[in-house]
């Protein structure tokens, strides 16, 4: 099944000034609902959520409780693989911005956010200052941290404080920004937004960050392409990983198979997630690549609830010995299969869940590397340099 065309696209030309986004675009249309004009338009931040459901919750929660709603527009792209909402923002902030002012007219705001990281901040300024919204839209810098970005936390950034997630109740679309109901939206979903309100088959393409031997890139690709259409694989290629640190490894026999469609990943257990799409090669490990990066996401966790404070750091310690060859203290698979299962759904977030999922996935697509390892032999290739990329090189 193939997506209807996209005509303009997200990452346009490459010049983000006003007139080359007028040019290409055309001014934003002020007549519709925003909310009708999103359609089947998904979240692209990773949950996926429908869009137009998101953007009526948060409007009807602002009725009830008798107070303007507030939009955050979501750039804190704290997935250390993925450098599609970098390259949007810095590419075509307008779209972006204009998906701000439909989102905020949808839910009746007072207040608007955009919450990206440091790097991004010069050319958002720019951008306000050519149309002249210095001043109606506030800029927040977001720290490069991987749940920095993650709702609540956000909102905790927004408000003055620590980028720390809270508890799931009240839902920020309840109780967000200063106590009122906030949409979170992601730069991406909000960009795709303007084009929706233009005519333009947004709806049906996304942004992924591809990582290939030797390559990262972002592009846009129909939701209904091959995988390994818009991943060319090379010979030998081990695994991918689908979805970021989040996400899930997929044997290269079983992602042959399959397109981006949410209902044909979630078949075999992934999801598209932060957008994330990796081919490992031949000559790297497995086990290796998911222990660093495992290693990562429990020195990131809040430290707020058990599952992060100790069942993270407990994980990422037996992967670490796992991933090396040689001898292994007797039941330690199993130990770390265990661990595993009793984090799930236990954490003040999801992000030991996320981060277990990747576990999961390696222990069952990395079984031979496993086998290998117990015996004193790794299949990668001595000295290569690592894969997937680990802020402060933490290896």
């Amino acid at each position: 099944m193939s997506a209807p065309p996209l005509t303009r696209g997200l990452l346009g030309t490459g010049d983000p000034s006003l007139a080359a986004h007028l040019a290409t675009h055309g001014p934003l249309p002020h007549d519709g609902d925003p909310a009708a004009v999103a359609g089947e338009l998904t979240g692209r931040g990773g949950a996926g959520f429908p869009t137009a459901r998101k953007l009526q919750a948060v409007a009807e929660a602002a009725r009830a409780a008798r107070v303007p709603a507030v939009v955050v527009g979501n750039g804190g792209e704290g997935e250390p693989a993925s450098a599609k909402d970098a390259t949007l923002l810095a590419r075509s902030p307008h779209l972006v911005l204009d998906g701000l002012q439909l989102a905020a007219r949808a839910v009746g705001a007072d207040t608007v956010v955009l919450a990206a990281g440091h790097p991004q901040l010069g050319g958002l300024d720019r951008a306000l200052a050519e149309r002249g919204d210095r001043g109606r839209v506030r800029l927040v810098g977001l720290p490069d941290r991987f749940l920095a970005g993650e709702e609540s936390a956000l909102v905790s950034a927004v408000d003055g404080g620590p980028p720390l997630p809270r508890g799931k109740v009240p839902p920020v679309r309840h109780r967000g920004v200063q106590g009122r109901p906030t949409l979170v939206q992601n730069v991406e979903t909000l960009a795709r937004l303007a084009l929706l309100a233009r005519g333009d088959a947004a709806a049906g393409h996304t942004l992924v960050t591809r990582h290939t031997a030797g390559r990262v890139d972002v592009a846009e690709v129909p939701l209904g392409a091959r995988l390994v259409n818009v991943l060319p694989l090379d010979p030998g290629t081990r695994a991918l990983l689908v979805g970021g640190y989040h996400g899930s490894w997929l044997p290269t026999a079983v992602a042959a198979d399959l397109t981006l469609e949410r209902s044909g990943l979630a078949s075999v257990g992934a999801s598209l997630g932060a957008g994330v799409l990796a081919a490992l090669p031949a000559d790297r490990c497995g086990l290796r690549e998911t222990a660093a990066v495992v290693g990562y996401l429990a020195a990131q966790s809040a430290g707020q609830c058990g599952p992060c404070l100790n069942g993270l750091p407990r994980i990422a310690a037996a992967l670490e010995l796992l991933a090396r060859p040689g001898p292994r203290p007797p039941g330690l698979l199993a130990d770390l299969e265990r661990w595993a299962g009793l984090v799930v759904g236990r954490g003040a977030c999801t992000h030991p869940d996320g981060s277990v999922r990747l576990v999961a996935s390696a222990l069952r697509v990395f079984t031979p590397e496993l086998a290998e390892h117990a015996a004193g032999r790794c299949t990668a290739v001595p000295g290569v340099p690592a894969f997937l990329p680990v802020p402060g090189g933490a290896r």
